[in-house]
């Protein structure tokens, strides 16, 4: 079983910046995908990033330019840049993974969750 513990949330207000990592129990050599997901109340969870073993990446349209998401094969952790925050990225954050790339529906398919780390944006 493969876990996945997300660090870095809290509060920050509007125009500001916080880094999430996600650490992985198992080399993420064997984990071809990685991804972050995030949850508003009362809204579906939606894709923030996702990124591969190539390391190619993709973005919600709504954070391209503000978001990074990279990995660092050698601490088994990925992670997530994210700038010029804004009220609405208020979420709670989640790291996903999965051993292959699936796609079904349009939309990744992960095998392996965190708890998720809370977000929140306000002045």
């Amino acid at each position: 079983q493969v876990q996945l513990v997300e660090s870095g949330g809290g509060l920050v207000q509007p125009g500001g910046s916080l880094r999430l990592s996600c650490a992985a129990s198992i080399s993420i050599f064997s984990l071809n995908n990685m991804g972050w997901y995030r949850q508003a109340p009362g809204k579906q969870r939606e894709l923030v990033a996702a990124i591969t073993s190539d390391d190619s990446t993709d973005y919600a349209n709504s954070v391209k330019g503000r978001f990074t998401i990279s990995r660092d094969n050698a601490k088994n952790t990925v992670y997530l840049q994210m700038n010029s925050l804004k009220p609405e990225d208020t979420a709670v954050y989640y790291c996903a993974a999965a051993k292959l790339i699936r796609i079904t529906g349009g939309s990744y398919e992960y095998d392996y969750w965190g708890q998720g780390t809370q977000v929140t944006v306000s002045s």
